[in-house]
């Protein structure tokens, strides 16, 4: 069965994809969440000409997109944590700290859009933020420990 999104949905596509399920799967899921739409011959129709006028939107979306990838490829954030003298830190560095970090330079970057690896040492990370369809950006991290007070 094909079916139109009308959401972007992990592991199958983006809004507005037209795309092959199992029936089950689009009958009893997709369409009653709302998430798609059975993709009959009108409303094919009806996405070509929507994708027709929102071709502009788009290109400027993804040279933001574009844009914002480049700024944050650059820049290099310092994550201060708790840590034991040994260097284990207490947790873990999270995607909300990287955001928060981002913030503070000025960049703004929603967190469900950045994916780290669990980071549970003192030194360097790599965090990936996923800006549209097909851009990602790579953001380099250190993880320092905090000062303690005293």
């Amino acid at each position: 069965m094909e079916v139109i999104l009308i959401q972007d949905v992990a592991n199958l596509g983006y809004k507005n994809d037209i795309v092959k399920v199992r029936d089950g799967y689009g009958r009893n899921y997709l369409i009653p969440q709302k998430l798609a739409v059975i993709a009959s011959e009108s409303a094919k129709k009806q996405l070509a000409e929507n994708l027709k006028q929102q071709a502009h939107k788009l290109a400027k979306l993804r040279d933001d997109a574009q844009v914002l990838a480049q700024k944050l490829e650059a820049v290099v954030l310092t994550i201060a944590v708790k840590a034991s003298e040994n260097g284990k830190i207490f947790g873990s560095v999270t995607n909300a700290q990287i955001a928060e970090a981002l913030e503070a330079l000025g960049i703004s970057v929603d967190r469900k859009l950045i994916s780290v690896e669990p980071v549970k040492e003192l030194g360097e990370g790599k965090a990936v933020a996923k800006l549209y369809k097909d851009i990602k950006a790579v953001i380099g991290f250190k993880v320092v420990a905090e000062a303690a007070e005293e």
